[in-house]
């Protein structure tokens, strides 16, 4: 049984997806919560909190994530893999938490919006940086490291809303499947 501000959270995520952050009410948010909106306010205290907590625990997920994988004795390749399946996982788990973080981070306020950016920044930083050892290790072809990590993140980053529309393949196989696709290729 998940507590109220979970579901408050839960909802206000599938409300962010669907219409936004801006386009979402909190009278929008009590309804999908079946409570009173004064109520909400029992437990959360703002519609910018709900969307900070969302966005930094999906942030903390990657990076945690992000972090054991780099840290790992794993070579370059294997980290890459790691990642993608990172990000499979967190789509199919928190589809729609994750996909906010692609335009919704704009509504924070300044210095979370700051904090935010950094961490999406570092963590770039990080991913491009086990590309670029895959390439001198000789794993991947010559290729601009920023051109491999824009492919690879854009297609990751809209994950989430391919899977909510194809549910029937399994995680696993999309795990598989994303690692091929975007490691070896689609060329015979």
């Amino acid at each position: 049984m998940k507590s109220k501000k979970e579901q408050i959270f839960e909802v206000s995520a599938r409300l962010f997806r669907k219409r936004g952050y801006v386009g979402t009410s909190m009278r929008d948010i009590a309804k999908g919560v079946g409570v009173e909106a004064a109520s909400l306010y029992n437990h959360i205290k703002s519609k910018q909190e709900i969307l900070h907590e969302l966005l930094f625990d999906v942030a903390g997920r990657f990076t945690t994530g992000m972090d054991e994988i780099s840290d790992s004795s794993l070579n370059p390749l294997q980290k890459l893999e790691k990642l993608i399946s990172l990000h499979v996982r967190l789509a199919v788990e928190h589809t729609d938490a994750v996909s906010i973080i692609i335009g919704e981070w704009v509504h924070l306020e300044e210095a979370a919006k700051n904090e935010y950016t950094g961490l999406r920044d570092t963590y770039e930083e990080k991913f491009k940086a086990i590309i670029q050892d895959c390439i001198s290790e000789g794993h991947f072809k010559q290729v601009n490291p920023e051109i491999a990590l824009f492919s690879i993140l854009s297609t990751l980053r809209w994950l989430y809303s391919w899977y909510s529309r194809n549910r029937e393949i399994s995680s696993v196989e999309l795990e598989k499947q994303m690692i091929e696709c975007l490691l070896v290729g689609l060329k015979k």
